[in-house]
């Protein structure tokens, strides 16, 4: 059985206490309007999970310290900031329920205040000299951004295979959370070579995260997104990859056609769903995503046991069997 997040947390209950006095003090401004938004930004945070993964993978070493605080500040700014600044490139009126920054108070307020929250985690780490925290999470934002521009390159003809897939989500997501695993690490061990394999653990556990949620897609489950919204946005997740590798070149021909220019056509996006569906995809990619999962336990598991690992494992299976 899959524990609940609130059971999750109990080794770094009192840390993420703390971290979020810590976290609401990193977002104060001088300016008005800038504090009223960042008010209602800290109002409708989500489940905070990359700042767990970095107290976890901190706490696996030893105990958490100012470092491991500023260090799970900075993920969670730089994540709050490339969500608002997700909303106004898509357009996105709502996140998690609430109206978004954009969709209150218009998208040059929305760039600016995730121009801000960039601003406020680098501003955080170099105040604190955190110079390593900084170096880690900087490269995670420049493989974040390249993986956003490959996708929209590879949009324009749909010429994506598994390698440039995978490429793209390791970039795009799988780096984040590698931050902070790698980062939360670093706050609490020198060895370098632990490190190195929290990073590891951490983009296996991110690329894991984002096949369920490309597998969301095509489920029948209520989980807050849309059905075929990926199929609509014209991304090439592995379900649909494997369905069309394996798929006749008419019906590869006809499927293509219609992620190109019949998206938006709600029949034929269920016609896409069904396909992939009755063609093994989401068992394909259902496999992919265990077999990731099953190589970070296995980095994980050549750590010695306490707590924080135990927690780490029972996060993993979280993120991984989600329904939302």
């Amino acid at each position: 059985m899959v524990k609940s997040l609130d059971a999750i947390k109990g080794p770094i209950e009192q840390e993420l206490i703390h971290f979020e006095k810590h976290f609401r003090e990193s977002m104060k401004s001088h300016v008005a309007l800038l504090d009223t938004i960042m008010h209602y930004v800290v109002k409708r945070k989500g489940k905070q999970v990359r700042p767990m993964f970095v107290f976890l993978s901190a706490k696996l070493f030893g105990p958490t310290n100012d470092t491991t605080y500023a260090a799970a500040s900075l993920v969670e700014l730089l994540h709050t900031a490339t969500l608002i600044h997700d909303d106004v490139v898509d357009d996105a009126n709502e996140r998690r329920g609430f109206f978004s920054i954009n969709a209150l108070w218009k998208n040059k307020i929305a760039v600016l205040v995730g121009d801000y929250l960039l601003t406020r985690g680098l501003l955080l780490s170099l105040n604190n000299k955190d110079y390593q925290s900084l170096h880690i999470l900087s490269d995670a934002m420049k493989a974040m951004i390249e993986g956003e521009l490959l996708q929209s390159q590879k949009a324009r003809k749909l010429d994506i295979d598994e390698s440039i897939y995978f490429d793209i989500i390791r970039q795009k997501t799988a780096s984040l959370i590698a931050a902070a695993c790698s980062a939360g690490a670093a706050s609490t061990t020198k060895e370098e070579e632990s490190i190195e394999k929290m990073r590891l653990f951490g983009e296996k556990i991110g690329i894991a995260f984002q096949i369920r949620d490309d597998l969301f897609d095509f489920g029948t489950d209520d989980v807050g997104k849309p059905l075929g919204i990926d199929i609509k946005e014209k991304k090439m997740t592995l379900p649909l990859i494997y369905a069309l590798n394996n798929a006749s070149t008419s019906d590869k021909r006809k499927i293509l056609r219609i992620v190109k220019k019949d998206n938006e056509d709600k029949e034929k996006v269920q016609e896409v769903i069904r396909f992939v569906n009755e063609s093994g995809g989401i068992e394909y990619a259902r496999e992919a995503m265990l077999k990731y999962r099953t190589e970070a336990f296995d980095i994980l598991f050549s750590f010695p046991e306490n707590q924080a690992r135990k927690a780490l494992q029972e996060l993993v299976t979280f993120v991984t069997d989600r329904k939302k």
